[in-house]
């Protein structure tokens, strides 16, 4: 029993070498079936304090299920859990029921207590989030979502003189890698590209995931003048692993003029504008940055008969 309970997890290891996340539902079987292997590995250990000491890896087990889970699959954790730790507990109490009363309370505690700062801290990070939002392979954001969260900070109203900024960020030669490293290599590439790209910008700046090898960024400023931002973003594609280049377009607008104009129109018609100057930079040679500021919008000219009440948040 013991030999297959070591496959089983060599194989549910592997589900997380690889390079891209797991299925939502694939990742659920997993803690299904890791409660189950924790438990039964629990129970065929002929000493039962060993067993005991081992229940403790249901603490790990509830933790991922409260950071990446709805309640009901940790509640089952949970359930799991007690119930190993009752069956040792009635063996072991014949010989120290002082100690079992002790350490069950122990896992108690250290498991709820566990689960509760996971629950906060995931509250704490981003409680606006939902996982249809995200691109399953690099984590960040859909291009729908960009949009959406772009159209909200348009929306809002401001007294302030604060600029958008919206960059498309776009790989050059990266078709080069995948031919030569494949689908694998590719994924790879963009994994780490997207977490290079998340650890260097700042934390209210908004980033999404959008084609093969494309970038959504978006930052506000006290000025037209983004380019600490682009050379950012140069640096950071140039110094990730596979040392790729990256052709950026931008563009950087005032907010207050937005208010009151059609927000997701808008946020098109500046991610269109970007996105023609990363087209730009790839003619010039590319691993170059052009940059479109204070751009004459037509959805600003078009939207007289625009009402309020078309926002969607």
């Amino acid at each position: 029993i013991a030999v297959a309970l070591f496959a089983c997890c060599v194989a549910l290891s592997t589900i997380w070498l690889r390079s891209s996340w797991p299925t939502r539902r694939l990742s659920q079987r997993s803690t299904l079936s890791t409660s189950v292997l924790v438990g039964v590995a629990c129970l065929i250990e002929h000493d039962p304090a060993i067993g005991l000491m081992g229940a403790t890896a249901f603490i790990a087990v509830s933790a991922f299920a409260a950071v990446f889970h709805a309640g009901w699959l940790l509640a089952y954790t949970w359930i799991v859990g007690v119930a190993t730790l009752v069956v040792q507990s009635v063996r072991f109490a014949g010989v120290a029921p002082e100690v079992t009363v002790a350490v069950v309370a122990l896992f108690a505690l250290v498991n709820a207590f566990v689960v509760f700062c996971c629950r906060s801290v995931v509250r704490l990070v981003d409680n606006d989030v939902h996982y249809g939002e995200l691109e399953p392979l690099t984590g960040l954001l859909t291009r729908d979502a960009f949009s959406d969260r772009i159209a909200t900070i348009v929306a809002r109203d401001r007294d302030d003189d604060r600029f958008l900024a919206i960059v498309v960020v776009s790989l050059d030669s990266f078709s080069l890698l995948t031919a030569m490293g494949g689908d694998a290599g590719g994924n790879q590439a963009r994994v780490a590209i997207g977490q290079r790209l998340r650890e260097t910008l700042r934390r209210d700046a908004i980033l999404a995931h959008v084609g093969d090898s494309e970038y959504l960024v978006a930052d506000t400023f006290n000025s037209t003048d983004a380019s600490v931002l682009t050379d950012r973003l140069q640096h950071t594609v140039r110094t990730a692993p596979y040392r790729l280049t990256a052709s950026i377009g931008a563009v950087v607008t005032p907010l207050a003029p937005l208010v009151g104009h059609p927000p997701h129109d808008v946020v098109e018609e500046l991610i269109t504008i970007a996105t023609s100057n990363v087209y730009l930079a790839r003619r010039n040679g590319g691993q170059r940055t052009e940059t479109t500021a204070n751009p004459e919008l037509t959805s600003l000219r078009n939207a007289d008969e625009w009402d309020d009440d078309d926002l969607t948040a």
